[in-house]
């Protein structure tokens, strides 16, 4: 009886799988705050971030937390903030040395990751700014407090900040200024209610990197005092002004002295007629937006 062989050929299939995409990042976007300026300014920067929901397990979380969750653990250790048992950074956005916390109604400084050097809190409920606030951060370069409810600032609050080059206090309920970090470049105090008394003598004076000064919209009944050489920009429009003095921008016993790097200064909407104080200007490049007749 013949035997019959068989082969047998076992053919296996394995299904090619493209791999899964990375999960892309929301971009972020950044713009300036409104400072009336037409050019050159640095100031208040924010971002507009539209988060998509993922589903995970059942429960929705956004993508912004989802990226929180896969960062630095380091980070979620922060201690929880004044006004919610969430830890600042599940309350806010924390990358890459940024913290946002944009409109979700704080009332009070969060308590910030170490090594911090960008904070943007813009449009809550902060009334007040304690010293304590900032202690042991000073890595800070940029603060923006624009759209909130400050009334007041406690002494010191910012003296610890040696690295802060940016600072909005814009459209607050402030009466007077504090003292201010020596480099600054960029000081934002519009829509406030300041006088003039509300600002020390010497407030500016040695701020040496000041380019871009705003305090538009306040109760001022004078020019800020002694106003560093460095100043570029500088807004004064919709105050009170009533006097100025050939001290004021200029040096009245030093006809060729020359204000080199002022580009722009607007006192429009103050009840002072310009053309009163020619001589207030002689040192300048270009006149003052305002009246003068």
């Amino acid at each position: 009886m013949e035997t019959l062989q068989a082969t047998f050929i076992l053919f296996v299939f394995v299904p090619l799988v493209n791999p899964a995409p990375p999960l892309q990042q929301e971009s972020l976007q950044f713009y300036e705050y409104d400072t009336d300026v037409s050019m050159g300014s640095l100031t208040q920067q924010d971002y507009e971030m539209q988060s998509k929901d993922i589903r995970k397990d059942g429960t929705n979380i956004s993508l912004d937390t989802s990226l929180m969750l896969q960062s630095d653990d380091s980070q979620l250790d922060v201690p929880p903030t004044k006004d919610t048992n969430l830890p600042t950074c599940l309350l806010c956005v924390c990358l890459s040395g940024s913290v946002y916390c944009e409109e979700i109604d704080i009332e009070a400084v969060p308590p910030l990751p170490k090594e911090t050097a960008y904070l943007y809190a813009r449009f809550n409920k902060i009334k007040r700014i304690a010293a304590s606030d900032f202690a042991d951060i000073t890595t800070l370069r940029r603060i923006d407090f624009s759209g909130n409810r400050i009334e007041e600032i406690e002494d010191g609050a910012f003296s610890k900040l040696l690295l802060l080059e940016e600072l909005s206090l814009a459209e607050n309920r402030l009466v007077k200024l504090p003292v201010l970090p020596p480099k600054l470049t960029t000081f934002n105090a519009n829509q406030n209610r300041i006088k003039s008394r509300g600002i020390k003598a010497n407030a500016f004076k040695k701020l040496t990197n000041l380019a871009y000064l705003y305090l538009g919209h306040n109760a001022l009944e004078s020019v800020p005092l002694n106003l560093p050489e460095s100043l570029r920009i500088l807004h004064l429009q919709y105050n009170n002004i009533t006097t100025i003095t050939d001290d004021t921008f200029c040096k009245s016993n030093n006809t060729r002295y020359i204000r080199t790097r002022m580009d722009e200064i607007r006192m429009e909407g103050n009840p002072i007629v310009l053309a009163k104080h020619v001589n207030a200007f002689s040192c300048l490049r270009m006149l003052p937006v305002g009246t003068y007749y």
